[in-house]
């Protein structure tokens, strides 16, 4: 085959030519993609895809959704500062200085609830917010520990003082004092004297079966549980001191005690000379001797009422009750009087004397003698001391007219005491 060189006008691109093309411009690298996008067309926007850019309509929603919370975290924002605010202004009005002007009291009936106090609290003038006294009271959790009484208020009590002083159940306190030697009749009229108790004494209690003290109560307390106190206390203190008594004949029994004690309170006020009356009593009833007490006589006759109100005459001195220790032996039928606890002890323990007789020394006090010339010699004193005091001529005493009651022994003519001599008072102011 002849080989031929090509003509210029052919198509045929000779080597050197070609060579000479690939060295002056170079090629242009080729960009290869794992997933081509398709070139969209000239004036057309592309088409949308899940790509990493977030489409607009998406950031419209996510917009909207930021914009609610938003606005809901700003008004739970202005709630909780409202209700802060509220609490804060609660706060310190509930601890602020009240309206109260002066000190007052006021009476919190039982069973009332939050409310009704609060409005007594208004109507007393101790607070000007009774809503808030019972939203305070119920938020500190003091609702059920408020008690009824009666309740001092200092003038510009703040309401949580006031919640404090109700919720201690330290309200105010009164005293009845009932003295030594009364008859439960006269301690029943004395408690229904007493305006701040209330209540009616079902029935009068047995007699010696009270304790004379000083009573502590609240305004509205009844009068029978004031009774019940005093028969509790009496009860307690009998006990205790008939485990340690002395034994006395004729003194047999817890009742023997107090009767003999009832005996001891009623024949002297002075309390260094009751365990000297009370060997008295005990040396003459281990001798069998009647006890011969005036105020016996004069329980015989008028029972719980306590008081004949004039002199005994010889009428009196020989009734027959029992009673009337110038006419039985041993003890009276029961307790003339409550004695108090130096009573009771005088009689569970006595003195240790001799003596058989005393009469009163015009001191207020008695003198006491073993032998029945002493007495007498003690009682002439007193008759002169009588005369002095103008006391009245024909004024009988029991021991004048011992000698004329029937039955009577020897030791009638001599009594153990006189009703001449006046017992001194055992009243006691109140505390």
């Amino acid at each position: 085959m002849s080989t031929k060189d090509a003509s210029p006008g052919s198509g045929a691109e000779r080597p050197d030519d070609m060579a000479a093309r690939m060295s002056a411009t170079p090629p242009k690298p080729r960009l290869i993609h794992s997933n081509p996008e398709p070139v969209a067309p000239a004036g057309k926007a592309p088409a949308a895809s899940d790509g990493p850019a977030s489409p607009p309509r998406r950031r419209r929603r996510d917009s909207a959704v930021v914009g609610y919370v938003s606005g809901v975290f700003t008004f739970l924002t202005l709630v909780a500062f409202c209700i802060g605010g509220a609490l804060f202004y609660g706060k310190l009005t509930f601890d602020g200085e009240g309206p109260l002007q002066q000190d007052t009291t006021v009476m919190i009936a039982r069973n009332q609830g939050v409310g009704d106090i609060a409005e007594n609290l208004a109507k007393a003038g101790v607070i000007d917010h009774p809503k808030l006294f019972e939203m305070g009271v119920r938020f500190y959790g003091a609702n059920d520990k408020l008690r009824y009484g009666e309740y001092a208020f200092p003038a510009h009590v703040s309401m949580r003082e006031a919640m404090e002083i109700i919720a201690s159940g330290k309200s105010i306190e009164y005293t009845v004092t009932i003295p030594e030697g009364l008859t439960s009749l006269q301690i029943v009229d004395r408690l229904r004297d007493q305006p701040l108790l209330t209540g009616e004494v079902k029935e009068i209690p047995p007699e010696g079966s009270l304790l004379p003290e000083t009573y502590k109560f609240t305004r509205g307390a009844s009068r029978q549980q004031i009774i019940a106190r005093m028969q509790q206390h009496q009860k307690e203190l009998l006990e205790e001191i008939w485990a340690g008594r002395r034994p006395i004949p004729a003194v047999k029994t817890p009742a023997d005690l107090v009767t003999l004690a009832s005996l001891v309170e009623k024949e002297t006020g002075v309390a260094s000379e009751r365990p000297q009356v009370a060997a008295v009593f005990a040396n003459r009833l281990a001798r069998g001797m009647r006890l011969q007490s005036d105020p016996t006589i004069v329980y015989g006759l008028v029972g719980g009422r306590g008081t004949l109100g004039r002199s005994l005459n010889r009428t009196d001195i020989a009734s027959r009750t029992p009673y009337n220790t110038y006419v039985v032996s041993g003890l009276p039928a029961g307790p003339i009087a409550n004695p108090g606890r130096d009573a009771l002890e005088a009689a569970a323990r006595p003195a240790d004397t001799k003596d058989l007789y005393f009469v009163a020394d015009g001191s207020g006090g008695h003198a006491f003698a073993p032998t029945l010339v002493e007495h007498n010699r003690n009682v002439a004193k007193w008759r002169q001391i009588e005369r002095t005091r103008g006391a009245p001529a024909d004024r009988l005493a029991p021991d004048e007219a011992a000698q004329e009651t029937p039955g009577d022994d020897d030791a009638a003519a001599a009594p153990a005491t006189s009703s001449a001599a006046p017992k001194p008072s055992r009243r006691k102011s109140a505390q």
